[in-house]
């Protein structure tokens, strides 16, 4: 089976516990994501060269949907038992992950954009490598 195919992400559980994010998957495994997020107003650019994972939660932020962005290690099969999905962007490329949240290839990084107005629920961008880990929330402009 190829690593390398979009995979539609299922609802899986969120908790927002003190210092960050933590993902139920499907499989019984938990994974924690370190926060608390930084708020960004508009769009996100993660850092070039990260691992980019969009979660997008309902209102109450008890469930959400996960999608990795680019993810070239994870097999479909384990994608598809945790509830995660993945979507593969090619070289100046974009799509859509769930209604109002967009990601696009920007050189060696990842642009999300969210309409807040049509999302309903929150948005939240973790890009990290080994070296390190970062966590963004998408919100609304103050302006």
């Amino acid at each position: 089976m190829s690593a390398r195919n979009d995979v539609a992400p299922s609802t899986i559980g969120v908790d927002f516990v003190d210092g960050g994010v933590v993902v139920e998957y499907h499989d019984g495994r938990e994974v924690f994501y370190h926060g608390p997020p930084k708020p960004v107003e508009g769009a996100l650019t993660t850092p070039p060269g990260k691992q980019v994972h969009v979660l997008v939660t309902d209102p109450d932020g008890v469930e959400g949907v996960m999608t990795y962005v680019n993810d070239r290690n994870t097999h479909d099969d384990i994608l598809e038992t945790t509830g995660v999905g993945r979507v593969m962007l090619d070289r100046d490329d974009e799509a859509e992950l769930f209604p109002g949240v967009t990601v696009a290839t920007e050189a060696y990084s990842i642009r999300v954009e969210a309409d807040l107005s049509v999302v309903d629920g929150r948005v939240f961008v973790f890009a990290e490598d080994e070296m390190s880990e970062h966590a963004y929330e998408l919100v609304e402009s103050t302006e």
